[in-house]
């Protein structure tokens, strides 16, 4: 049996300017630190044996993680593709939209459909990619919105579209 498998499909290259500010941001604070990480890991490198320098070892792998970070933004920023202006039909769902759907249950919830890199569960971003997104964009405001999940089929209305800045209201 192979261990093969098709590579995994490429995210959308979207982004929204919040988001893509927060990436910049994110950016030259790691440059910042890691200056003083290198302080730290050469003042450690000092002390002597590095087998058991816990503080050498920590160091080193602090700066791994750092410049793994740094290189993958390095290279994925450049791809981005910063949307941040509202789309001309408002009522539409598109990349950017604050959506508010209904469940068969009354329940509501709140989505923002965002790129891949500012997905935030906990303030209800989502992924462009993502397949409650899928179901959501090009709907217009009180559309029923069919998902399809290994549960089975789930249900949503479409209550209120709208475009703003990242506030979260």
């Amino acid at each position: 049996m192979s261990r093969w498998r098709p590579p995994s499909p490429k995210s959308s290259p979207y982004i929204t300017r919040e988001g893509y500010l927060r990436l910049e941001h994110e950016l030259k604070d790691l440059w910042r630190r890691r200056s003083e990480v290198v302080q730290a890991l050469s003042a450690a490198a000092a002390e002597g044996d590095r087998s058991e320098n816990a503080e050498y070892i920590y160091r080193k792998k602090q700066l791994r993680e750092m410049d793994q970070r740094i290189g993958y933004l390095q290279k994925c920023m450049p791809k981005l593709r910063v949307i941040s202006a509202p789309p001309p039909d408002k009522q539409r769902v598109y990349f950017g939209a604050w959506v508010t759907v209904k469940d068969e249950n009354g329940q509501e919830n709140r989505y923002r459909i965002v790129g891949t890199d500012e997905l935030d569960p906990a303030q209800g971003h989502i992924s462009v990619d993502s397949p409650m997104a899928c179901a959501l964009l090009k709907h217009a405001l009180d559309d029923e919105v069919r998902l399809i999940t290994p549960e089975g089929e789930l249900r949503y209305f479409i209550t209120e579209v709208c475009y703003m800045e990242d506030t979260g209201k």
